[in-house]
């Protein structure tokens, strides 16, 4: 067995998998709300020393050594894939239903077909019964969405009015006809999880979070901004660089394979052709 090979051929898998998300990041530059997606490259010897503690067998028996190949296990593999969640920039907006949250760990929630989920992207509009929704038509949820019928949970607006919120996010109408009549119509509910780490994507660029029970909403929050969207985080330059990077190490695991698999083969095969019996 020609483990040059194999290693190459893991290796080169890897960088297809990096190549994936940097080419998914380019691809949402663009996208309000849009946090990028990064790897972690390692290699299996290395989270075998970390980890062999917890093996179910000691390491000098017998049974134990398949979980060692000292050629394979050094092949590089995505680790962790995470994402970041660093803010991106502001940019102002003349639509009264822009928000954005100046807090990394913060997040809108949205009442979907598949469940309550999480978002960054605050870019809201009003549908044909006056709720607040999202670019998809969710629903945006309120602070007390967990006592509100399911038909009906959501924030409605009357018509004739304008909308304002504070810093917290709690929203006041004000009658167009008599702009000193203010009401205050409730608060966006401003999810916090207990560990962004445990957040998985679900897309259209939303999040889930397998247990509701670990958000908690900040009521004091201060970081809503009105009339604002927040960009993508990703930086084209950044993004640019590491993919000729992959591109290169990709051509490089390639030539590595094509000499396995043409020039040391053939070689092998010249020799033994002329070993005499």
């Amino acid at each position: 067995m020609q483990n040059g090979y194999y290693q190459a051929t893991g290796a080169m898998i890897t960088q297809f998998n990096r190549l994936n998300v940097i080419t998914n990041n380019l691809a949402n530059i663009n996208t309000i709300g849009y946090k990028r997606d990064d790897v972690v490259i390692g290699d299996f010897e290395r989270i075998f020393k970390q980890t062999h503690d917890e093996l179910p067998l000691k390491n000098h028996t017998k049974d134990a050594a398949k979980y060692l190949n000292r050629a394979i296990d050094r092949v590089p593999r995505v680790v962790e894939q995470y994402t970041d969640f660093s803010e991106g920039g502001l940019k102002t907006s003349s639509n009264a239903f822009d928000f954005v949250l100046k807090q990394d760990d913060l997040f809108f929630l949205l009442d979907t077909p598949s469940g309550v989920k999480l978002s960054k992207n605050g870019a809201f509009s009003l549908d044909s019964e006056g709720y607040i929704v999202s670019k998809e038509g969710y629903r945006v949820l309120p602070n007390n969405y967990p006592t509100q019928p399911v038909a009906v949970r959501g924030i409605q607006i009357p018509q004739g009015v304008s909308l304002n919120a504070d810093k917290n996010g709690n929203l006041y109408t004000h009658d167009i006809n008599n702009p000193e009549e203010i009401n205050e119509i409730g608060r966006f509910y401003i999810a916090k999880p207990r560990d962004v780490r445990d957040l998985e994507r679900f897309g259209d660029n939303l999040y889930e979070l397998k247990n509701l029970d670990d958000i908690q909403d900040i009521a004091e929050s201060n970081v809503v901004l009105q009339g604002f969207v927040q960009i993508s985080n990703v930086n084209a330059v950044t993004e640019m660089v590491g993919l000729i990077q992959t591109q290169r190490m990709v051509e490089m695991y390639q030539k590595v394979m094509t000499s396995h698999m043409e020039e040391l083969n053939n070689d092998a095969i010249t020799k033994l052709a002329a070993t005499r019996a």
